[in-house]
């Protein structure tokens, strides 16, 4: 599993402990790293990206919510709403993230940690996120 994968599933984690735990973000995150062990490159990314989310949350989920069509984000299950959101974010924050790889990397996630169904509901989100973002290039 690459550096990235597994950064993203760390921040997927990190997100659920945080919400399910009415943390704040930096506490999770350091609660987090504090015990379980990831290498430095993968904690870097996952902060990057769970910072990243929390910064833009209300942005990000403005973007979900318009391609969610009979899902509002906060009755999404924690896991998909949180895969969803970083997905989102590096599709709408970083450039050095081919879009294709971000959706694939979101379902595979999804398929781990949530379910098939979730998977093709993430899929659908994510590919209306892409599909309007390059009309907008």
């Amino acid at each position: 599993m690459g550096k990235r994968r597994k950064a993203r599933e760390t921040a997927v984690q990190i997100m659920y402990q945080i919400e399910i735990m009415e943390q704040v973000p930096y506490v999770g995150v350091n609660i987090y790293l504090n015990n379980f062990s990831v290498s430095d490159a993968v904690a870097d990314y996952a902060k990057e990206l769970v910072f990243g989310v929390f910064e833009n949350v209300d942005d990000i989920d403005a973007t979900i919510g318009k391609r969610s069509k009979h899902w509002k984000v906060g009755r999404m299950t924690s896991i998909d709403r949180n895969i969803l959101r970083i997905a989102v974010y590096e599709l709408m924050f970083k450039t050095d993230v081919p879009g294709k790889a971000c959706i694939n990397e979101a379902i595979e996630i999804a398929k781990k940690f949530s379910s098939i169904e979730s998977s093709a509901f993430i899929n659908g989100i994510l590919d209306a996120v892409l599909k309007t973002k390059e009309k907008a290039s």
